[in-house]
């Protein structure tokens, strides 16, 4: 649902500032960054879940059976194997998890960086005219 208002007369901006094309290039480099953080942020949660679902496997791998094998997700496909195997297996796929959660923090933390900076120069221009809030 759209939130449209009318800005009041005493809050619009009668500097009348100008859009430059350094403005309007700020403002499309804001909006990339949004759009982008909401993707990662999406991905984010994807892989918290993948690793929660590890961690959960982790447990159930030390109550599991030494001697039987037990099928292991690879891709799209279960594959037999050993405890011991699949262990490393799971230990490896752990450690990916976490260097790939890590980069999307430092990426998502990287764009607010930006995006902060850009609406210093932004709201000091336009004041309310602008709204860069969510």
């Amino acid at each position: 649902m759209n939130n449209l208002r009318m800005i009041e007369h005493e809050d619009e901006n009668d500097e009348g500032a100008e859009v430059t094309w350094e403005d309007q290039q700020r403002i499309n480099k804001f909006s990339r960054l949004n759009a982008r953080v909401r993707i990662l942020e999406g991905k984010l949660e994807e892989l918290k879940q993948e690793k929660e679902a590890l961690d959960d496997l982790a447990t159930e791998l030390e109550l599991a059976d030494e001697s039987e094998p037990i099928l292991y997700k690879i891709g799209e496909t279960f594959v037999h194997m050993p405890i011991s195997r699949a262990q490393t297996r799971l230990e490896k796929d752990q450690q990916d998890v976490e260097s790939r959660l890590s980069s999307i923090v430092e990426a998502v933390e990287d764009c607010e960086t930006q995006m902060k900076q850009l609406k210093v120069l932004l709201y000091g221009k336009f004041g309310k005219a602008i709204n860069l809030d969510e």
